[in-house]
């Protein structure tokens, strides 16, 4: 007996149904996108050639997608790539995968960093902690000019993936990924600026996330420790005095911990101010501290 066709509209009502029998949020979205990817088109095509039958080996393609989303795979390690900025960074499982709400903190450092270039300052360099993807540090470099960056993971397999998108996105000239802990490769340099978005999540709590999310995504960039707050009090205590006069530095904070976070960041005698930003549902997102 011949192997049963499939069209583009039976695959996607038979792969939402499947979806929502494994309790993901959005089953047609994931099953749209995911066919999507193995067609190479976009979503659109898929509804005016909805007739259309799948070749065999796009078939394979697609139910091999299908059983990883089904097992709660993200969808962005399955299709191994995620926007951010406006850009597209490819992702592993070594590394966190970047979201929305980190854009407060891109974007805070963008607009900064212009600014001061707009005000006459030269050749701005700033680092980003805990690079991951590279997915900070740049886009920053992408949306500024007269910028140069140096980014720090303590994975080695993470800084790879953040090599490897500087390169897709012709910055390899202006970044330097450098493999270690926090601050440690960085020690007597200096910078206008120095990000982060930190492991954050309190040990308790991430056996209670998505199983997305505490099935797959490395835990050495969730887990902040029994109150969220380790790596911050080890990086808000070394990171300062790296920061050039008037310097920045910005860091991503959990829910609720903004206040506890500008409090470490206070106590460091170099820095004189400090201010919260709100992401688009109000939640304080991000820290600032500022140096005279």
């Amino acid at each position: 007996m011949a192997e049963r066709v499939w069209t583009i509209q039976e695959l996607l009502t038979w792969t939402t149904d499947f979806f929502r029998t494994r309790g993901m949020e959005t089953p047609r979205l994931d099953a749209e996108v995911l066919l999507a990817a193995v067609l190479g088109r976009d979503r659109m095509y898929l509804y005016v050639h909805f007739d259309e039958p799948l070749e065999p080996a796009e078939l394979a393609t697609f139910r091999g997608y299908v059983k990883e989303r089904g097992a709660h795979v993200p969808m962005a390690y399955i299709l191994g790539r995620r926007e951010f900025m406006g850009l597209s960074f490819r992702v592993t499982r070594d590394t966190l995968i970047p979201r929305p709400d980190t854009e407060i903190l891109a974007q805070f450092a963008v607009d900064t960093l212009c600014a001061r270039a707009e005000a006459g300052a030269g050749e701005l360099r700033f680092a980003d902690i805990g690079t991951g993807t590279g997915a900070i540090a740049l886009s920053v470099l992408h949306h500024t000019e007269g910028t140069r960056a140096d980014a720090v993971d303590i994975s080695p397999a993470a800084a790879a993936v953040a090599a490897e998108n500087a390169a897709e996105l012709g910055l390899t000239e202006r970044i330097e990924v450098l493999t270690g802990d926090l601050t440690a490769p960085l020690l007597g340099r200096s910078y206008a600026m120095i990000l982060s978005n930190p492991p954050y999540i309190p040990s308790a709590d991430v056996k209670t996330l998505m199983e997305d999310v505490k099935a797959y995504e490395p835990h050495l960039a969730l887990d902040g420790g029994a109150d969220g707050l380790a790596v911050y009090r080890r990086l808000l205590r070394d990171a300062p005095d790296l920061l050039t006069e008037g310097g920045v530095i910005a860091v991503e904070v959990g829910i609720h911990e903004a206040t506890d976070v500008a409090a470490l960041m206070a106590a460091h005698p170099r820095i004189v101010r400090t201010k919260t930003l709100r992401d688009l549902a109000g939640i304080e997102r991000v820290v600032v501290g500022e140096t005279v």
